[in-house]
């Protein structure tokens, strides 16, 4: 008996450790064909998805300077980010562009791990493969920084980076990008950059205790995910009151209607989106408008003022 209940436990933990790699088992890799580069888009494609607000060197002007170092906390532990300038030894420079489009779009390293997705991809997944390569023609125009990038600051289990595979399989949607044919060419245009490149749900969506995005939720604001603050609400139960030129101004400038200006990491995003055409603000602002009123978690009370002495 006691030999039946060890063979079924082992045969039980065999099971269950193959069904543990086969979910975290990296998805099949893209293959370089022959392409030449678009370096302008590549340029737009570079402020689209804002790569200078987590890579670029922190406290330092020029925002080219791709060496990583920068802190982004988050409830899993801290994240810093990686230096992806061309240098050869402690950046990108000796990826293929089939490295460079594996790592933005599928979140694999060139040597076969999984990347967390504080990077991004779950969005990048979604976006044109011509638009990643001229991406990479571009960067590779970029000043070669040197220097290497501390490890993430991770507990665990979420320092495991196997286990990501799991997490991709449970929330990341990796389908392409299709027009909308019932839209506008422009309508088209905004939704592409704003789920794609811009990244925008990654922060304003609240998520779930295992750090994915809620779907009924997209766009409706929460927690920011550095742990300080709230990311605001930008379906029309939140930005209402926000013409489309409204939009499309404070992507230029920073600007709110009603006179205030952006703060946070908001930021450095409108460092990226002040470089795009204005087509493109405008196309964003487009498809923004037309996002539908959804209720977002209720925002933190404030704390009440200490009673003043008497």
């Amino acid at each position: 008996m006691l030999r039946r209940v060890l063979l079924f436990v082992l045969v039980a933990g065999c099971a269950a450790f193959a069904l543990y790699w086969w979910l975290t088992d990296q998805p099949s890799r893209w293959t370089a064909t022959a392409y030449t580069p678009n370096v302008a888009n590549g340029e737009t494609i570079f402020y689209a998805g804002g790569c200078s607000s987590c890579h670029a060197v922190p406290e330092q002007p020029d925002r080219t300077r791709l060496g990583g170092g920068l802190a982004i906390r988050s409830p899993f532990g801290t994240f810093y980010a990686p230096n992806i300038s061309p240098d050869p030894a402690d950046g990108i420079g000796r990826w293929s562009e089939a490295d460079f489009v594996n790592a933005v779009t599928k979140g694999i390293s060139p040597q076969g791990a999984q990347y967390f997705p504080a990077f991004p991809y779950t969005s990048y997944a979604h976006v044109k493969i011509e638009d990643v390569r001229d991406l990479f023609a571009f960067l590779k125009t970029l000043p070669a920084v040197s220097g290497k990038v501390r490890d993430h600051d991770l507990p665990f289990p979420f320092n495991i980076r196997r286990n990501v595979g799991i997490w991709k399989w449970l929330f990341m949607d990796d389908k392409p990008f299709v027009a909308d044919t019932a839209h506008s060419v422009q309508w088209n245009r905004g939704a592409y950059l704003m789920n794609g490149f811009g990244h925008c749900a990654e922060c304003h969506s609240p998520r779930n205790w295992l750090g994915g995005i809620i779907a009924s939720q997209r766009f409706a604001g929460g927690p920011d995910p550095e742990g300080e603050g709230f990311v605001p609400n930008i379906t029309q139960k939140g930005i209402s009151d926000w013409s489309a030129k409204d939009i499309a101004y404070f992507l230029e400038t920073g600007q709110t209607p009603d006179g205030d200006s952006a703060g946070g990491s908001m930021v450095r995003v409108i460092r990226n989106t002040s470089k795009l055409s204005p087509e493109d603000r405008d196309a964003i602002a487009d498809y923004l408008k037309s996002l539908p009123p959804v209720e977002g978690p209720p925002r933190p009370k404030k704390k009440e003022k200490d009673a003043e002495k008497s």
